[in-house]
This record gives C-alpha cells, structure tokens and sequence, in this order.
C-alpha cells in the first residue's frame, strides 16, 4: 500500500462517516511512517470540506455531519500529536465555546472539528464558559478568532457580553467574534456588533477563513 492509497483510505473514511475506518487509516499512515500532514491536507481535509459542501446544500442532513465529524476527531487526534511543533502551520487560532449557561456541544464540536481540519489551531473550552474566560483564553492563545456557540434563545445574551467584555477592555479590535446557535441569526449577528454568523458548520469554516484574511 502506498501512501496515495491510503490518503483515499482516510478520505473514503470521512465521506462515509465511518470512524472505524477512520482509526484504522490513521493507524496505517502512521505504520508506514506517512508525514501526519500530508495525511491530513491530502486525506483528511479535502473530505470534509466535501461533506461541508453536501451539508451545505442538503445533500446529507445533520446525522451524516456528525458521524463525519466523529471520523475525522478519530484520526485527527491519532495524527495531530506527531506533528513536529517546527512543521506545524497553522492559519490562526480560534478559541470556541459554548455561552455561559448553556451546555450543548455536539454543534461546537462539529464546527471544532471542521476548522481543525481546514488548518485552524483550535481551543475548544467546551460549554457553560464565562464571558470572561472566552477573552482572557483568547488573549493567552493569541487567537485571532473567537466562537461564541449558543443553543438557546435565554443564553444568546451572553454571546453580546463577550463583545462588550472585549470593547471595555479596549480590544475590541484584537479578536474576530463570530456567532452560532439554533436562535442566532445573521441580524443577531449585526445588532450586537459581532464579525459574522455561522449558520451551520460549513458555513462557520468559510467565515472564518474570511476573518482570518482580514486579521
């Protein structure tokens, strides 16, 4: 098996949401002593941005997203720690949580996932975060990006506290804020001042590529 082989075998693990095959891949590219990131950037990344493009247009529903999802965290996190830290690239990073209060995570997680894989350093805090630990974690990981997730409408306030936490601070312009969640919309975007909203996962990552470009 050669290694365009198994970058297929990685990819068609992805595209069928199955994480057995997943582990299986990476644990293959590893045994034959594969650059982790020519795993990743020729296996990995380019199927899920495929099924962010098919989410996106409704090809597949949210299920599918989420065993993708779960697929490319468990190759991900065989591959990701045997990059050396001097080969490591990274486009930024983005800090990302769910608001206080608030403890869904499967949507965070997905979205966490996806930038992982599009070349993002990723600081996922989990949920029920601080308004406060978004910045201060922000300003420790130098992150260019925040994501405020935020799954019901009485904890969306709190996605507002964060850009107002950092605008008091006089930082404001230090850190791209975007938002999402089931009851956030692109005019809730607009009236609490934040740099964009992701509606779904697909469209987060392609948000946050725009953002990283103007940071």
């Amino acid at each position: 098996m050669d290694e365009k082989e198994v970058q297929k075998d990685l990819a068609d693990a992805i595209l069928s949401y199955d994480s057995v095959a997943a582990e299986k891949a990476a644990k293959a590219a590893i045994k034959m002593g594969m650059d982790p990131l020519n795993a990743i950037e020729k296996g990995l990344s380019p199927a899920i941005e495929d099924v962010g493009d098919k989410f996106e247009k409704m090809e597949i529903y949210l299920p599918e997203l989420m065993l993708a999802a779960d697929a490319m965290r468990t190759a991900m996190s065989l591959l990701l720690p045997l990059i050396p830290k001097d080969k490591a690239v990274s486009k930024g990073t983005v800090v990302i949580g769910t608001v206080q209060g608030d403890i869904h995570e499967i949507g965070k997680n997905i979205v966490s996932n996806m930038l992982m894989a599009s070349g993002f350093n990723v600081e996922d805090l989990g949920v029920d975060v601080k308004t406060a630990t978004f910045v201060e974690e922000a300003q420790k990981a130098n992150a260019k990006i925040i994501g405020a997730s935020a799954l019901m409408s009485s904890t969306i306030g709190s996605q507002k506290d964060i850009i107002d936490y950092l605008t008091s601070m006089k930082i404001r312009k230090k850190h791209a804020v975007m938002v999402g969640g089931g009851p956030t919309t692109g005019q809730w975007s607009k009236e609490i001042g934040a740099d964009g909203w992701g509606e779904d996962a697909a469209t987060t990552v392609k948000l946050a590529n725009k953002l990283i470009k103007r940071k």
